[in-house]
């Protein structure tokens, strides 16, 4: 094998009631931002529906207040990514979101 394992990209989650998760992934990401600076994106949830924002660039250029707003729920991931494989372009940003049954819906993030 001629490449090297290389381990960079930010992981961040949250699990909590009583509060918009999303606040708490969006500093966390920006904490983990020396581990990917390509792209960032955060999946929240409400137990109904998963909302999803990403973008290319850092934290900082990505989410807005408004953006902020939008990811409603009690539980969050996020995700910095420095790419090691593919393209660097937002179809390969996370989280990723996949229809599980044609019905149900999954966010993942991964290194």
């Amino acid at each position: 094998m001629g490449s090297k394992l290389q381990e960079k990209c930010g992981i961040f989650g949250v699990v909590g009631k009583g509060f918009e998760a999303a606040r708490l992934v969006h500093p966390g990401l920006w904490a983990l931002q020396h581990r990917g600076q390509e792209s960032s994106g955060i999946a929240s949830s409400d137990g109904k529906r998963i909302y999803l924002h990403k973008g290319m660039g850092l934290v900082a250029h990505v989410f807005s207040e408004e953006d902020l707003k939008k990811l409603k729920g009690f539980m969050a991931i996020g995700h910095n990514r420095y790419s090691t494989s593919g393209d660097s372009i937002v179809s390969h940003a996370q989280p990723i979101l996949e229809k599980t049954n044609g019905r149900n819906q999954i966010a993942l993030v991964h290194n």
